[in-house]
């Protein structure tokens, strides 16, 4: 399965928006497969200064100069269709395919587990990538973050596994038919491109549910109330997972113990199946791990590499990614975290209470997209109401044009009529925010997926 693939004589490959999480993982796949691989980004990345290490052209900026040596085109869905590069394609006549189709053409010829969901997709891909290492089935994997035992967001191995994240978000999981089908939840996410309609949404995961081929199967948060709507109207095997006594495989006896959940799989007959630990926080964690661990089984991986995988596992980049960082002589814990959906924010809220057990937290939030803020407002204002001291920074567009009456002013406004300790900020203000203060806060938690993981840089570089 590691061989190099080339479609013929077509073997020059163009990416616009090369830098995002999922055009990465694929970018360093084609170079290890021989094609020859060109890209551009709005600004030069460290993810993407290694990628240029492993024979990348790297463009900064969005000009069509590279497209000239192209025959393949590929975008990412934030690439507009006034974009000058795609434009180019265009009128060169060249074979423009969207990312999710590439990749869908990468796992061609093997056996392949896709992981879909709203929430959870990466830290759950990663989980189940780290579990085939451990049991040294070489896995190709690609996931939309780095795991942060290897650095890398990407791997093409020996074996016959590809396990992959299947994204909603767009529509482009619709692409896949995979063997194996994992779904760690449905919620009211991404809605804009569903035009604002959650039964669009749940069209969308049955589609993709169904693209599974008779002989496959799905692994399933059997607890999502949005999963059990689905599932009625879809003829495959499923497997379900979850806390609930109806699930096939029951999660119970969850504890913490010495910096680590441990619980129990039991499957529905009663039976003692298998005893985990993770070092992951919050019951979204040891749902993902679950869901992780019996599709690894299933997959015949064997019990001591699941335990071991689990156990051993550190995360994902800025998935509750731990740092010690300094404030004003005293040492304190900063929590950089990609979630920026409420249900996503309220889990890592829960996550840091239960793990250094402290109400004193010091939030840094971007809201991402002016439609999800619009969409979710009143669900932003209740769960960041529940933080001793948030700070928030302008919305950050992806893309869209502002909506009117949607800010961050009025975000800050609404929480404040609640617990008055909410704060616009700008990025210039944050070391401010942090050195000119009383008390240092016991937590400091980054939050969001746009341009704040830079918030999270500066804070490590103020000591």
């Amino acid at each position: 399965m590691g061989s190099n693939r080339k479609l013929g004589a077509t073997n020059r490959v163009h990416m616009i928006g090369i830098g995002g999480s999922g055009m990465l993982g694929i970018a360093s796949i084609l170079l290890k497969k021989g094609f020859f691989v060109s890209g551009s980004d709005v600004s030069i990345t460290k993810d993407l200064l290694l990628l240029q290490k492993e024979g990348a052209l790297i463009q900064e900026g969005h000009k069509p100069d590279l497209i000239k040596r192209a025959q393949i085109v590929v975008f990412s869905s934030a690439i507009k269709k006034s974009n000058p590069e795609l434009k180019e394609a265009k009128a060169r006549n060249l074979i423009i395919v969207p990312r999710a189709q590439m990749l869908s053409s990468i796992i061609t010829g093997y056996r392949n587990i896709a992981v879909a969901g709203s929430h959870g997709k990466t830290t759950t891909t990663s989980l189940l990538a780290e579990i085939f290492i451990k049991a040294k089935k070489d896995p190709t994997y690609v996931v939309g973050g780095k795991i942060l035992s290897g650095g890398k967001s990407s791997n093409l191995g020996k074996g016959d596994t590809m396990i992959f994240e299947a994204d909603e978000s767009d529509g482009s999981f619709s692409h896949f038919h995979p063997d194996v089908a994992l779904v760690t939840n449905v919620d009211n996410d991404h809605l804009a491109f569903y035009k604002n309609d959650l039964n669009n949404l749940h069209k969308a995961f049955k589609h993709f549910l169904r693209n599974i081929p008779f002989y496959g199967h799905a692994v399933i948060n059997g607890d999502d109330a949005n999963l059990k709507k689905i599932l009625k109207f879809v003829k495959r095997r499923f497997i379900t997972v979850g806390f609930n006594k109806k699930n096939d495989f029951i999660i119970s006896n969850l504890a913490v113990k010495n910096k680590f959940q441990t619980f129990q799989i039991r499957s529905s007959t009663n039976q003692r199946f298998i005893t985990l630990r993770t070092p992951l926080f919050g019951k979204h964690n040891v749902l993902n791990s679950s869901l992780a661990a019996i599709t690894a089984l299933e997959e015949g991986i064997n019990k001591a590499s699941i335990k071991a995988a689990i156990k051993e596992f550190k995360g994902t980049s800025r998935r509750f990614e731990e740092h010690i960082v300094r404030i004003n002589n005293k040492n304190t814990i900063m929590v950089d975290d990609y979630g920026h959906h409420p249900a996503e924010i309220n889990a890592t809220i829960e996550a840091v209470y239960q793990k250094f057990g402290s109400k004193n937290i010091c939030m840094f939030f971007e809201p991402h997209r002016f439609s999800r803020t619009k969409q979710l407002f009143s669900d932003f204002v209740k769960v960041l109401s529940k933080i001793s001291e948030v700070h928030i920074f302008p919305i950050y567009p992806a893309s869209e044009k502002p909506v009117r009456g949607i800010t961050s002013k009025k975000l800050v406004s609404e929480i404040n009529k609640i617990n008055g300790n909410a704060y616009l900020i700008d990025k210039q203000s944050v070391k401010e925010v942090l050195y000119e203060r009383n008390s240092v806060p016991d937590v400091i938690l980054v939050q969001g997926a746009g341009t704040i993981a830079e918030i999270a840089s500066l804070i490590k570089e103020y000591e």
